[in-house]
């Protein structure tokens, strides 16, 4: 009898899994049921579906944003990616509001975003490559120079770059370095550490009236290979002036101009463009170049603030060159991430 009575129980009741199963499905139901009820669902959620599509267009035609209001344009695209932030939080207002209008809407911005960035959520890394390059901003305040140099050259780099010298820290890195490093060359404030010989060493005018810039060939086992080391102005975001960048695109203009010019086939660009792959203004160089990390990454691969990236401004890009991997670092003394990539030199090899 009492075994009867548990059967009955259990039975009848449920428990567990079962039953808040159950309770999801009976609350779901009244949910759609009120969807399905209420003719209001096309008339609701009008100004959140009207955001969705500006953002969308926003998106795609960033390009369009004119830069002769404060950089409106560049600051866009400095930080494009992070407007698909506002697709889930569309959704949820229209979930919210019961608006199939915003629902509908917001599927724009979502193939959109997805349009321009689902390639970089896929990973591209492969085996392989003959030649590893770094480069990071070391930043002028760095509390710990020699800590951060230890830190770059555990990367095994073949090749580092180094940004924001200052002339107090170059010998502490010079004497960090060197154990690693055979040869190496600073310019101005930016700097050169390899394994192999360098050749052809001289400054980059990028129009600053010092220097910023640099360019080695490094003769690697693969071949000769030009790279340039570069270090573009900085831009900031002011109330009155909006994105100030003036000087950082008269500068990348510059530079593009100088690696237009190069007489080696294959040549890299390693360092802080102050600028990401989007933005217009750096046209000059990211035409003729590619991204390490849009080729053959995993991710955004941001390296600025160091604290929580939110923008890929320190750069590995390359011609005649094929990416393998790419790759940040992790934090050192600095306010930027160092970045890394493997690549091929000879293209020829199977």
């Amino acid at each position: 009898m009492a075994q009867q009575a548990y059967m009955t129980e259990t039975d009848s009741g449920g428990s567990g899994p079962e039953r808040r199963g159950d309770r999801f499905r009976r609350l779901l139901g009244r949910w759609l049921a009120g969807w399905r009820g209420d003719r209001r669902i096309w008339r609701r959620g009008i100004v959140t579906a009207a955001v969705a599509v500006l953002l969308a267009l926003v998106m795609l035609l960033h390009s369009r944003i004119p830069n002769a209001i404060g950089n409106l344009g560049s600051l866009t695209e400095t930080f494009l990616p992070w407007l698909g932030l506002f697709v889930p939080l569309l959704l949820v207002i229209g979930l919210v509001r019961k608006s199939a209008t915003a629902l509908i809407a917001m599927v724009l911005p979502a193939v959109v975003w997805l349009n321009l960035f689902g390639g970089l959520l896929t990973d591209k890394t492969a085996s392989g490559g003959d030649l590893t390059i770094a480069t990071h901003n070391v930043n002028a305040d760095n509390p710990d120079p020699a800590g951060t140099a230890r830190d770059v050259a555990a990367s095994e780099a073949d090749v580092v770059a180094l940004e924001e010298l200052t002339a107090t820290a170059v010998p502490v890195y010079e004497k960090a370095l060197a154990a690693t490093y055979k040869y190496h060359s600073v310019q101005g404030t930016v700097g050169l550490w390899s394994k192999y010989p360098l050749s052809g060493v001289k400054a980059v005018d990028i129009k600053l009236g010092w220097t910023r810039a640099m360019r080695a060939a490094v003769t690697t086992p693969s071949g000769e290979v030009a790279v340039y080391v570069a270090h573009l102005p900085s831009v900031r975001v002011k109330m009155e002036a909006g994105f100030t960048a003036r000087q950082r695109d008269k500068s990348a203009d510059a530079l593009g101009e100088a690696i237009a010019h190069e007489k080696l086939p294959r040549s890299v660009l390693l360092g802080d463009l102050n600028g990401t792959m989007n933005d217009r203004a750096l046209n000059a160089v990211t035409s003729q170049m590619r991204s390490t990390q849009g080729a053959a990454g995993s991710g955004f691969g941001f390296s600025w603030p160091a604290s929580f990236p939110m923008a890929r401004i320190d750069q590995i890009l390359v011609k005649g060159i094929e990416p393998v991997t790419s790759w940040t670092l992790p934090e050192t003394g600095s306010d930027h991430l160092p970045v890394a990539a493997r690549v091929k030199v000879d293209t020829t090899a199977s």
